[in-house]
């Protein structure tokens, strides 16, 4: 079908956003500025107190600015759209939103299975913890995440820009992604999809089993604590970064790997915004609500 009926695109309508929709404008800057306080707040948090400055909170760090790259790629746009009567998205625009989303998202799995490591060091070998996190392992493992991340971005993006579109490009989306470009293509989606599923192995599955294998290793450790207090203090940090891995993990893998049928295009919206918009929300409340040290350096900043 390269041959068939192309068009030549300069931009794609976004379906999601067929009216202006006020309410939606609220919502989603509510959520924006939810995200930037919060994770902004943990910035702080660690810059400022210095018991923060140990490598699981200059990790976490990471993880704050990662949070507001995600936001900051997809929100500002959704919301210039959602008071628009027509919403689109130039071209170059949506590959350039596809390349820092998708570069977020490669880079954030990786740093989850590092923060997942940092915990398993600490709680399991304390003695050689010093070594084995040490500022320059924080350094290089944070800039290899990061680097990793844009990578496996450019991969896809450099995929996405070879596909060829026939008739009207319309998205049944919000935001510019990979799934969304593949259903409306004309051209051999092969490529893509499987760049799509050695990332899921490779980019998203691998990390995820690292964060389980070293959690199943913390949970016996902690079960072998003679402290009562100690056994609290453990569950306390690593229950926290267990639901902010849950919820990444979870809702990444449904964005990019849905079911071929009985997936309806709002649900899948749903899911997007789940994982790029509200999960970095939700991590900063997490952190805070879980984590004793967190809540020490904030009442006392407070």
């Amino acid at each position: 079908m390269a041959g068939e009926n192309q068009t030549h695109v300069t931009e794609f309508e976004l379906l999601d956003f067929s009216h202006g929709q006020p309410y939606l404008f609220v919502l989603f800057l509510s959520l924006y500025l939810a995200t930037l306080l919060g994770n902004l707040a943990i910035l702080a948090l660690v810059f400022l107190d210095p018991h923060l400055h140990s490598p699981m909170y200059f990790l976490l760090s990471h993880l704050s600015c990662l949070d507001i790259c995600y936001s900051s790629v997809t929100v500002p746009k959704i919301l210039a759209n959602a008071l628009r009567p027509r919403a689109t998205i130039s071209y170059r625009g949506c590959l350039a939103q596809m390349f820092f989303l998708m570069a977020c998202a490669g880079a954030e799995c990786a740093l989850l299975a590092v923060m997942a490591y940092d915990r398993y060091a600490a709680i399991c070998q304390p003695l050689r913890y010093a070594h084995a996190m040490s500022w320059g392992v924080c350094v290089v493992a944070a800039s290899g995440c990061w680097l990793w991340g844009m990578l496996d971005s450019a991969v896809h993006t450099v995929l996405a820009s070879q596909l060829s579109f026939c008739g009207a490009a319309r998205l049944q989306h919000i935001f510019c992604d990979v799934p969304p470009l593949l259903r409306i293509t004309c051209s051999n989606t092969l490529p893509s999809e499987v760049a799509l599923h050695a990332a899921s192995v490779f980019v998203g599955l691998s990390p995820f089993l690292l964060v389980v294998v070293s959690y199943l290793r913390i949970l016996v450790s902690i079960l072998r604590m003679p402290v009562a207090t100690s056994r609290r203090k453990a569950f306390s940090t690593c229950s926290a970064h267990l639901l902010v891995v849950a919820l990444y993990f979870v809702t990444a893998n449904l964005n990019y790997n849905r079911p071929s049928s009985g997936y309806s295009p709002v649900a899948g919206t749903v899911v997007s915004a789940m994982y790029c918009i509200v999960t970095p929300m939700l991590n900063p409340l997490i952190y805070s609500l879980r984590n004793q040290e967190v809540r020490r350096a904030l009442q006392k900043v407070v």
